[in-house]
């Protein structure tokens, strides 16, 4: 049976991309972009959860895991003056490798996956880092019809932090054709969209996917 990936040693896995250094860049110096906000969507997990760590590929007491291309989605979050904030609730969810959410609304004829954990929940360090282990969501129809558009592969966050700060928004994979014709990317201002988007870096320790994913939360509730 493989077993499920903790917080600290994902967080240790990670940081073999910069040789363990988790230091701010050059680049946070200067004032950020806030990350834009995108809808929540209707199928946020519903509770009770079974289990919300930051593996989704593995549930515990299951011999298999989750089917699909493994992947770990990392980043730093901060204030628009690049200071990281720590202890901030990171929420994840998302489709599973066929397209699918484990929600009872998602009439999606797609098979569920019973063993993707399908929502993860982490806090972020005292530099602002957060991680998840998780597999690379599926495109997916907006309705049954067999003309309907397509949702571009997409991984829902929402965020919290005690001051107040507060963001839902969804991370995108660069390269994806579908982004020409997906609703909420494309409500994004153009110069912005970028700021969704995550590109692979390969993990030197494990090949796995590194998708870097940081976030800028602006000062006021939202």
């Amino acid at each position: 049976m493989q077993k499920k990936i903790s917080r600290r040693a994902l967080t240790r896995q990670l940081g073999t991309l910069t040789g363990g250094a988790m230091l701010l860049g050059p680049g946070l110096a200067r004032a950020l972009v806030a990350t834009p906000r995108q809808t929540e969507g209707p199928f946020y997990p519903p509770g009770p959860h079974a289990e919300t760590d930051v593996d989704l590929t593995m549930l515990a007491g299951h011999d298999a895991p989750a089917t699909g291309d493994v992947i770990f989605v990392r980043g730093r979050v901060t204030d628009t003056q690049g200071k990281p904030l720590a202890d901030v609730t990171v929420d994840i969810w998302q489709a599973n490798h066929w397209g699918r959410y484990a929600h009872p609304r998602d009439h999606n004829t797609a098979p569920l996956d019973p063993n993707f954990q399908g929502i993860g929940i982490a806090q972020t360090d005292a530099d602002g880092w957060y991680g998840f282990k998780t597999i690379k969501p599926a495109a997916y129809r907006l309705s049954a019809r067999e003309d309907s558009a397509f949702r571009a592969r997409h991984i829902h966050f929402k965020l919290a932090h005690a001051s107040g700060r507060k963001l839902t928004t969804q991370m995108y994979f660069e390269g994806d054709p579908l982004l020409a014709d997906d609703g909420p990317f494309n409500s994004v201002p153009e110069d912005e969209r970028h700021l969704l988007l995550t590109a692979p870096v390969a993990d030197a320790a494990t090949g796995i996917p590194v998708h870097q994913f940081d976030i800028a939360l602006v000062d006021f509730v939202g």
